[in-house]
């Protein structure tokens, strides 16, 4: 594998198997899985409505401190981190994550994905759109990533009365729109829904405003076929789909009321932690359970004490150890309590969660001088040939640990996959055909993702 394995600047602030062949699976081909869930799906079996709660950890997790611990690799491999037994025989986990051990029969993990862009915009664009970037040093990517996608796919099919594509910011460093339009970016809950002030704002109509906004509809309407014929530049098509899908969200009592947390009880609250990454978890809860398609929450300040910032833990950004028993149990907190309620609340055929970063670390340590700290301490450096990346809920069987590396964590061992196959599988969630064909800038046609086949132990 080519790895592109540009320098780092320091801490950012912001297989294909469809060719011929069977892919057996208790004696059925991959075809036959996907025509079965397919018939499933239209006799109610499955959920229409399906949605996918993406917890994106920016920076790059390291694999050899939370999913794949090699308690027998040399010291200067494995850490001085532990591993811990889990509720599922033979899944350990770090020993920082004890909650994870617990939900672990409601989880999987997969330790084999891995692809060739070393750098994080470069890495964020490769794993979230399926495409090698053209510019991986560029923040914006170049393909339209899996949030914008599904915006667009979905278009339509969704109940309006929600925002089908929600994030904590406007994009992921590396991911973004590119030609599928600024349109279909997220709507944006930038703030901490931990904080008591928290609120979205632009989500209910001051008093006397109903028959201001019904006038501006029929404006907007009467402009429409005269705006359809001058505009050839798409702008106005992006402007339209902000006014309609702003006048839907002004008058849904459920949207106002799905951002609005402070409906949750203390006792749920307090399960997911009173911490920014808690309910960040658990306000995507609420929006998939209230109809929203796809939701990004970002996961890199935690908000404690310490300068804690994103995983990108370079030993000149921070020490290794330290930074992972500060972050991992608030990050343990969020994702076992946002698993556990997706089963508790029956939302674990609709909903898929997965949590992943664009890549993980290297599975030596690197020393170096601590550009704060002015000492020699421990870090790891970015490395896609190797990440470990947690999914739960779909309907899938869970329990899993899905592929392996060697044991130094180097590479893949056993069952290698593509991040692409990943997408397909949540393409193949969300009811939408990853093999569909979109048009890129140049008016060519191009497939949503050009290759990839769904995880067959997900499905």
């Amino acid at each position: 594998m080519e790895i592109d394995n540009k320098r780092c600047p320091g801490p950012v602030r912001r297989r294909s198997f469809l060719e011929a062949g069977s892919l057996l699976l208790g004696g059925l081909t991959l075809s036959d899985v996907l025509e079965s869930r397919a018939q499933a799906k239209a006799a109610g079996k499955v959920p229409s409505d399906t949605s996918v709660i993406l917890i994106w950890l920016q920076g790059g997790p390291s694999h050899m401190e939370t999913y794949d611990m090699k308690p027998d690799a040399p010291v200067e491999y494995r850490g001085e981190l532990g591993a811990i037994p889990t509720a599922v025989p033979g899944m350990d986990v770090c020993e920082l994550l004890p909650l994870h051990a617990k939900v672990a029969d409601k989880f999987n993990i997969i330790r084999s994905i891995s692809h060739g862009f070393a750098n994080h915009a470069g890495g964020a664009g490769r794993f979230l759109s399926g495409y090698n970037p053209l510019r991986p040093l560029d923040p914006l990517a170049q393909f339209p990533c899996l949030g914008p996608v599904v915006s667009k796919m979905l278009e339509g099919r969704r109940d309006p009365a929600m925002p089908r594509y929600v994030g904590s910011a406007s994009n992921v460093y590396g991911g973004g729109a590119a030609h599928v339009g600024a349109a279909y970016l997220p709507f944006v809950v930038g703030a901490d829904p931990n904080s008591p002030s928290f609120k979205v704002n632009n989500l209910s109509l001051a008093p006397g405003m109903q028959k201001r906004l019904d006038d501006r509809r029929t404006l907007l309407s009467a402009f429409d076929g005269i705006q359809r014929d001058l505009d050839q530049t798409g702008v106005m098509d992006t402007i339209d789909k902000y006014n309609q899908e702003a006048v839907e969200l002004l008058t849904s009592d459920r949207a106002r009321d799905a951002f609005d947390i402070s409906l949750e009880s203390p006792h749920v609250r307090d399960k997911y932690g009173r911490h920014k990454w808690g309910q960040r978890a658990l306000l995507a809860r609420r929006l998939v359970e209230a109809g929203t398609s796809f939701v990004t929450m970002q996961m890199q300040n935690p908000g404690i004490p310490g300068g804690i910032g994103n995983w990108d833990i370079h030993a000149v950004n921070g020490h290794l150890y330290d930074d992972a028993r500060a972050r991992l149990p608030v990050f343990d907190q969020a994702v076992s309590a946002l698993v556990d309620d997706i089963y508790q609340r029956g939302l674990d055929q609709k909903v898929m969660v997965i949590v992943s970063g664009e890549f993980g670390r290297t599975p030596r340590v690197n020393p170096q001088k601590g550009t704060r700290s002015g000492i020699l301490q421990p870090g790891r450096d970015h490395y896609p040939a190797a990440m470990s990346v947690l999914v739960a809920g779909g309907g899938m069987q869970t329990g899993q640990v899905i592929g392996s590396t060697t044991a130094k964590g180097e590479r893949p061992k056993d069952r290698a996959l593509d991040p692409n196959d990943l997408l397909a599988t949540v393409y193949q969630h969300l009811g939408i055909d990853f093999r569909q064909m979109t048009v890129d800038t140049s008016g060519r046609p191009v497939p949503l993702i050009p290759h990839g086949t769904p995880i067959r132990e997900l499905l």
